[in-house]
């Protein structure tokens, strides 16, 4: 589904962190919503794909860009850019990093706990080992996750576990 849309900002009591959008008229959002599923692949004046999820606003639907993604695009506020939506159907709703497959492919304990969280803190550690670029600060994030997960028996707590990715970078620029 293809469609033409301007890049808004939220502003007064509907602005946050997240400022930046795109606006989905309703009509076009509600094809891609299954169930509690609204996870789509949005492409971006057919240069730019990002996995996001569909959110709900008053009157019509939206997806947030990143500054990194407008940068790319070269956009400002109000420019009219081109969508083409697909539904994302992958297991996470974004690429698994490798380390982390196999990290929690060879940990059956680690693995458990991962996949008894809810998909939306599974997407955020995902990032979080995704985001780096080399494959060895990848594997220190997704080794630090996964002993986070395991020593408070599957319990989340991104502070906590923030200190243990630290404590993982420090050992790897031990060795």
């Amino acid at each position: 589904m293809e469609f033409k849309t301007t890049l808004s900002k939220f502003s007064g009591k509907d602005a946050s962190v997240y400022e930046l959008h795109l606006p989905v008229p309703k009509p076009i959002a509600e094809q891609f919503i299954r169930g509690e599923n609204r996870r789509i692949i949005c492409e971006i004046n057919q240069t730019t794909s990002i996995r996001s999820g569909l959110m709900p606003h008053k009157d019509y639907w939206y997806i947030l860009l990143n500054q990194a993604v407008i940068k790319k695009l070269g956009l400002a506020i109000g420019n009219t850019v081109t969508v083409k939506l697909s539904p994302d159907d992958s297991t996470y709703g974004m690429d698994m990093p490798e380390e982390l497959i196999i990290l929690l492919d060879q940990d059956p304990e680690g693995n458990e706990y991962f996949h008894q969280l809810t998909p939306g803190k599974q997407r955020n550690l995902i990032y979080i080992v995704s985001k780096v670029k080399s494959p060895e600060s990848r594997l220190n994030k997704a080794l630090a996750i996964v002993h986070h997960l395991k020593e408070r028996n599957g319990k989340l707590d991104f502070k906590l576990l923030n200190v243990v990715i630290k404590d993982y970078n420090q050992r790897g620029k031990l060795n």
